[in-house]
C-alpha cells in the first residue's frame, strides 16, 4: 500500500515506567522505538510518560481535582493507535499500565450515535522490558484489557526484550537494539498501521 494515497494516522504512545522524567526508561526507550518504526509507514505522534502527570486511580473518564487523565485521553481518542509501552515488575505489568487499563474501562459506556465504543476502529499495540522472563504473560495481560475496553489488535502487536534471569541488565544499557527486537518492532509497526488503515476506511458495523 502507497502510503502517500491514504489516509495520514496518529498514535500516541503511553510509557507506563514507574519513573518521572528525567529518569531514564526502557520502557519509554522501546515505545520511542516503536514510534519511529510507525513514522516508516506514514503515522505521525508523541510519547507520553505517565508518570509525569497525576492521573488518579478510578474508573472514571474524568477523576475531577486535577486529574490528568481527561487529557492524556483526548490524546488516545485523537489518535488511530494507541502503543502501551511497560516494565515487567514482580511478573506483571506495572501499576502504572494497570492504571491506564481502569481509566480505560471507562469507555465501555462512551458510545457514539450508533452504539459504538469510542475506541472501535483505534489499534493498539504493546511494548514490553524486564530482566526476567515473562514478556509473553504480560503482554497477554494488555491485549485482554485493550480489547476489551474496543480497541483492535494486529498480528504480532507486541515487540519486547527480556535480559537473562537473575542479571541486572536493562534494555537501555545495551549497547544496539538486537536484531530480533528490532525486526520485531517493524513487523508491529508495519501491521499496526495497515490495520489502522483498513479500519479507518471501513468502520466497524453499528452495534445491535
Amino acid at each position: 500500500m502507497n502510503i502517500t494515497e491514504t489516509p495520514p494516522l496518529r498514535a500516541v504512545a503511553l510509557a507506563c515506567t514507574l519513573s518521572p522524567s528525567p529518569t531514564r526508561s526502557s520502557s519509554q526507550l522501546l515505545a520511542e522505538q516503536t514510534m519511529a518504526a510507525l513514522a516508516e509507514h506514514g503515522v505521525t505522534g508523541n510519547t507520553v510518560r505517565v508518570a509525569d502527570h497525576e492521573v488518579k486511580p478510578g474508573v472514571k473518564t474524568d477523576m475531577g481535582g486535577g486529574d490528568a487523565w481527561p487529557q492524556i485521553r483526548a490524546e488516545i481518542l485523537g489518535a488511530d493507535i494507541l502503543v502501551l509501552s511497560t516494565p515487567i515488575w514482580l511478573g506483571h505489568p506495572s501499576s502504572i499500565a494497570q492504571r491506564v487499563l481502569e481509566r480505560l474501562d471507562a469507555e465501555l459506556s462512551e458510545t457514539d450515535d450508533e452504539g459504538r465504543m469510542l475506541t472501535y476502529g483505534k489499534v493498539a499495540a504493546v511494548c514490553v522490558v524486564g530482566n526476567e522472563d515473562g514478556a509473553h504473560k504480560v503482554s497477554a495481560d494488555l491485549f485482554q484489557g485493550l480489547n476489551d475496553v474496543g480497541f483492535s489488535l494486529a498480528p504480532n502487536a507486541v515487540t519486547y526484550w527480556v535480559g537473562e534471569a537473575m542479571q541486572g541488565t536493562d534494555y537501555q544499557d545495551l549497547g544496539e537494539t538486537p536484531e530480533k527486537t528490532a525486526g520485531t518492532t517493524k513487523t508491529l509497526a508495519a501491521n499496526t498501521a495497515h490495520l489502522a488503515r483498513c479500519l479507518k476506511s471501513a468502520a466497524y458495523p453499528p452495534s445491535s
